[in-house]
C-alpha cells in the first residue's frame, strides 16, 4: 500500500524534529547547523525549508512536542477517583520521570527560555503541564483559604518542579524532591 503525500510530509516532519532534537541535545541550538541535521534526517535542505521557516521554528516544534509529551505523562498518571492531593502527586512523580528523558532538561528548561525567550516558554508551558496543575490544585483547594490562588500558585510551584528537575539532574536525590513538594502541596491545604 502506497502512503499519502500527506503521510509523507508527516514522516518527513517527525524525521526533520527527531533528528534536530539528537543534535540540539548533543552540541546545543548554537553549535547545532542545519546542515548537519538534514543530514542526519536524511533529508535535503529544501525538505527543511518547506516544513520550517528556520532552524530556531524547528527548534519551537522540537520544544512544543517534548512540553506535551511531558503533559500527556503527567495526565496519564492521573487515577481515576482519587484525591487532588494523590492526583498531583502522582502528577509529580510523572514529571520527574518524563523529565529524566535524557537530554529533555536541557531542551525544555537551559535551552528552550535562552532561544525562544522566557515569554514564549511560559506559554507553551501554560498550555502543557501547567495546565493540568492548575486544574488540580483548584479541586485540592477548594474551599481553604487559598482557594482562587490556583493560577499563581500553578506558575510559582511549576517554577518549583523545574529547579528540582534540574537539581535532579545534578545529582539530588529525587525522593527529597518529592517529599518537599508534597509538603509544599500539604501546606497549601491548611
Amino acid at each position: 500500500m502506497r502512503r499519502s503525500n500527506k503521510d509523507r510530509s508527516e514522516s518527513m516532519r517527525q524525521a526533520l524534529m527527531d533528528a534536530a532534537r539528537a543534535l540540539f541535545i548533543e552540541k546545543g541550538y548554537a553549535e547545532t547547523a542545519t546542515p548537519e541535521i538534514v543530514a542526519l534526517a536524511g533529508v535535503t535542505r529544501g525538505a527543511l525549508y518547506h516544513h520550517f521557516e528556520d532552524k530556531r521554528a524547528l527548534f519551537r516544534a522540537v520544544i512544543e512536542r517534548e512540553a506535551a509529551e511531558v503533559a500527556a505523562d503527567i495526565e496519564a498518571s492521573a487515577p481515576d477517583g482519587g484525591s487532588p492531593r494523590d492526583a498531583i502527586l502522582n502528577g509529580t512523580r510523572a514529571y520527574f520521570d518524563a523529565m529524566a528523558r535524557p537530554g529533555r532538561t536541557r531542551l525544555l528548561l537551559l535551552d528552550g527560555p535562552a532561544v525562544l525567550g522566557m515569554e514564549l516558554m511560559r506559554a507553551i508551558d501554560t498550555e502543557t503541564a501547567e495546565a493540568s496543575l492548575v486544574v488540580g490544585l483548584g479541586a485540592l483547594l477548594s474551599g481553604t483559604r487559598n482557594s482562587g490562588k490556583a493560577a499563581m500558585l500553578a506558575v510559582l510551584l511549576s517554577a518549583a518542579f523545574d529547579r528540582a528537575a534540574l537539581a535532579i539532574e545534578a545529582g539530588a536525590d529525587r525522593r527529597a524532591c518529592e517529599e518537599a513538594i508534597a509538603a509544599l502541596i500539604d501546606g497549601l491545604m491548611r
